[in-house]
């Protein structure tokens, strides 16, 4: 029970409030003794003078009544000494005489106010009382009485402070261990794969910042379940697409009497063309695992990038000029770049070759380089079939394909692109696409100069 953090905040709040409530009270006894026992004594001495100064008006019959009266009134005891030396003693309670020094006493009967020094245990003052022609001396003592009083109010007082502020942590640590409560029991739940957990709080202190932060971490690895569910799925309809026609075609060839002679090559071909597909599939998820590793190999270098383009257009001839497509060239003067040549030169035949392949025949691609300030804009715009709107979005995702893409005559995995942007944010520059269904499409790509 006392592992858990409410009962800890308890008790070391009730550990800190008795020492500071003890401490406090003992420096300011030590503190204010002096000036306790100078008030006390001038209370006395007004007391002492008043009763003097009363019986001198009133000379009553009886002294002894009178100083026993006064005793009953003020709670002082009384030491009355004459010039013999002899003592009469006053009390109410039998309180516990003190022994007067005989010098103080004549101190006194020689008519001066005498004060107990501050070091002594108890509290008395003398006063000089002359009856009938003849000095006497009061001495009267500071009751035990009033001290357990004052006594007893501190204690109650500090009691009370006690109580008070025991029950105050009480409901404040509640207040401050609450959120922990949830925030644990959310954390529970997250570890469990409950990941629609969202915890609600108008707090702007740190236990607020701490709760949107659980918040922010739970909607992001919300999103990364998501991606990770999204990405098996696709993944499995990939692989799981060419594997179904190739086991086909596998076991119609072997079955003869299902399959022509003259057909089995063109079986074959389907089963090398889904083989292929499936190991395209392969390279393309091997490359996009190592792009998001640190140990992927960055050799940098520095080139004529416009020379590189120009290699991979001449690399793609068959592709276009099968297709009978225009491409046309706007290259600057001869731009350097610092970048790892093969990255870039698999982010150039990439883009080429979605051009190629969504151009229909009797197309044009034009490729554009603009140096500017600081970077290089690449631009490659071709008269393809177009991108819809809504589609721009999401085309960089992993395996997003539209919807036209899916024709198996221009089939392709979803990776592409991918990898293209992956490269390029490794370079340090962007890549963006804008796009209208039937005119076309034009992607820009930003690279920092050499």
């Amino acid at each position: 029970m006392i592992k858990t953090l409410y009962v800890r905040i308890i008790i070391t709040f009730l550990v800190v409030i008795i020492f500071s409530l003890l401490s406090s009270f003992l420096i300011g006894l030590f503190l204010f003794k002096k000036e306790v026992n100078h008030l006390g004594q001038n209370d006395m001495i007004a007391t002492g003078e008043e009763m003097i100064r009363l019986y001198e008006q009133t000379h009553p019959e009886d002294r002894e009544a009178f100083i026993k009266s006064m005793v009953k009134i003020s709670t002082y005891p009384i030491h009355l000494y004459d010039v013999s030396g002899n003592v009469t003693y006053y009390d109410l309670d039998n309180t516990e005489t003190i022994q007067i020094a005989p010098e103080v006493v004549q101190l006194v009967l020689q008519g001066q106010v005498y004060r107990s020094p501050a070091e002594v245990d108890q509290t008395f003052i003398g006063l000089p009382f002359p009856f009938e022609g003849e000095p006497q001396a009061v001495f009267m003592q500071y009751s035990p009485q009033n001290e357990n009083i004052i006594n007893r109010m501190v204690f109650l007082i500090l009691l009370l402070a006690l109580f008070i502020g025991s029950l105050c942590i009480f409901i404040a640590a509640r207040y401050l261990v609450r959120p922990i409560q949830v925030l644990t029991r959310a954390t529970k739940q997250l570890a469990k794969g409950d990941f629609d957990v969202e915890i609600q709080t108008k707090r702007v202190d740190e236990m607020g910042a701490l709760t949107h932060s659980f918040n922010e971490m739970a909607s992001e690895l919300k999103q990364l379940e998501q991606m990770r569910q999204d990405f098996v799925s696709n993944v499995s309809h990939e692989i799981q697409t060419p594997l179904t026609s190739i086991s086909g075609f596998a076991m119609a060839m072997k079955n003869s009497s299902l399959v022509a002679e003259a057909d089995r090559n063109y079986y074959l071909d389907i089963i090398i063309t889904e083989s292929g597909r499936l190991s395209r599939l392969s390279d393309n998820l091997l490359e996009l695992a190592s792009l998001d590793s640190d140990h992927h190999p960055f050799e940098a270098a520095t080139y004529n990038l416009d020379e590189q383009i120009r290699q991979i257009i001449v690399t793609c001839e068959p592709q276009w000029s099968t297709k009978n497509i225009q491409v046309h060239l706007e290259l600057a003067e001869p731009i350097q770049v610092t970048a790892d040549r093969d990255q870039l030169n698999q982010v150039w035949m990439n883009l080429l070759g979605n051009s190629i392949k969504f151009t229909p025949a009797g197309g044009h691609i034009h490729i554009r380089t603009h140096q500017l300030e600081n970077k290089i804009l690449i631009t490659i715009t071709d008269t393809g079939i177009g991108i819809a709107p809504e589609q721009l979005d999401y085309v960089f995702d992993r395996f997003y394909k539209t919807d036209l893409s899916r024709n198996r005559s221009i089939s392709g995995n979803g990776l592409g692109l991918a990898i293209v942007k992956k490269i390029v944010m490794l370079h340090h520059g962007t890549v963006e696409m804008k796009s209208q269904e039937g005119e076309g499409t034009t992607v820009m790509v930003h690279l920092p100069l050499a």
